[in-house]
């Protein structure tokens, strides 16, 4: 999942992409619970596919970030390196400790197997050859992210300091990143795509670096949009309506294909939807994301309920919900309700939630305000760059 950037504080939330956020984590639930819990599709279509809801937070947390730095180096802003790690370690490391903590003082509470060396999570290098179904495994997108947030400044510094051509040179990196995932991910399934999935597909291609590293790129270049081709952002914010239509059109039309072809019983994992769709997806997904700002549009002017909430827990809701599902079902069990029966499901969604909301409360808005008062913002000259976007709505 992903901790993605949070707004400044006292400025309005972007309904639009609370709602995506909230819809990731919903998506995510609904996949886990019936891998870790049920055992069969307990929400339908949504169980099938929910794994996408991870895509769509790295697509999110690529706008976010690269909105960001892009603004403020637009604005004048000099980008501090160290400013900008010290502000991610604060945002990441409090929640992700904590519960890294939790799988190691309990582990059969949380989950009941071996975790891979601490060394890995502490270095966010957990994915690479991950095994999967070992302890805390759902971490593997959280490092993917970080490795993410290790590149992306560094980059935009290079594109400022080379001046000319750098938009030119901006898209001709994110195509040829893209093309190179697709390449990447095609040769991995020559070798994994039919066989167990736990001995290559997974460790080396849905868990893998290289291989997933381009998801960021559509929220990467909604942001180049934004800030660097004003005219042309500025027609397409007019078009709302249009850009909801293709990016729900998209969206669905990928997620029915990774419905369908992602996974063929009694072959393997689909070669189309393993090399080019994961690609297709992401830029799907950017879709979604681009009609979402649009100020006057559908998802901007309207709140879904519980979705502003969904969102600023996203964060705590990721990293915790799969060990208390896990906790709640032997004492479910006990009282007759098994892992299958619809009368879990209000329980353990309640539960995580909850669990989600204390770590949120407890855990990351203090270190959060600490941030902010540490660290006010990314640049150096923060009067001439401020820290996010004054309608962001997400965590950074």
């Amino acid at each position: 999942m992903s901790s993605l950037p949070l707004p400044a504080p006292g400025s309005p939330r972007q309904h639009g992409l609370d709602t995506l956020r909230a819809a990731a984590i919903l998506l995510v639930f609904a996949y886990h619970y019936q891998v870790f819990v049920s055992g069969t599709p307990t929400f339908g279509w949504l169980s099938g596919i929910g794994w996408t809801g991870v895509d769509l937070f790295f697509v999110l947390s690529g706008y976010l970030i690269a909105n960001q730095l892009m603004g403020g180096m637009k604005r004048g802003g000099r980008l501090s390196l160290p400013r900008f790690y010290g502000r991610r370690l604060l945002r990441t490391l409090p929640n992700f400790y904590v519960v890294l903590a939790l799988y190691w003082l309990f582990p059969q509470v949380m989950g009941g197997r071996e975790p891979p060396p601490l060394w890995r999570f502490l270095s966010f290098t957990q994915n690479i050859a991950l095994t999967p179904g070992t302890a805390f495994s759902h971490a593997w997108s959280l490092c993917i992210e970080e490795q993410f947030y290790l590149v992306l400044p560094a980059a935009l510094m290079l594109g400022a300091a080379l001046q000319q051509r750098r938009r030119t040179l901006a898209w001709s990196l994110i195509g040829v990143l893209t093309l190179a995932a697709i390449l990447w991910r095609d040769h991995l399934w020559r070798l994994y795509g039919t066989q167990n999935p736990s001995l290559g597909y997974y460790p080396q291609l849905y868990y893998g670096s290289l291989a997933r590293l381009d998801e960021f790129l559509p929220g990467v270049a909604v942001a180049l949009l934004k800030h660097g081709h004003a005219d042309l952002w500025a027609a397409l914010m007019q078009r709302a309506k249009t850009l909801l239509a293709i990016g729900v059109a998209a969206s669905l039309g990928m997620l029915t294909l990774m419905l369908h072809f992602y996974y063929i019983d009694d072959y393997g994992y689909g070669h189309a939807m393993s090399s080019w769709g994961y690609s297709a997806l992401a830029w799907s997904f950017g879709l979604m994301v681009l009609a979402a700002l649009a100020p006057r549009g559908p998802m901007a002017r309207v709140r879904v309920p519980g979705a502003n909430a969904l969102a600023r827990w996203s964060y705590a809701l990721y990293l915790t919900h799969k060990p208390i599902a896990y906790a709640l079902l032997k004492p479910l069990a006990a009282l007759g309700l098994m892992r299958g029966s619809g009368g879990t499901v209000p329980v353990i969604a309640a539960a995580c939630l909850l669990g989600g909301w204390l770590l949120y409360r407890r855990v990351e808005l203090p270190f959060l305000a600490l941030r902010d008062r540490w660290i006010p913002s990314h640049f150096v000259d923060a009067s001439r760059a401020t820290t996010a976007d004054p309608r962001s709505p997400q965590h950074a």
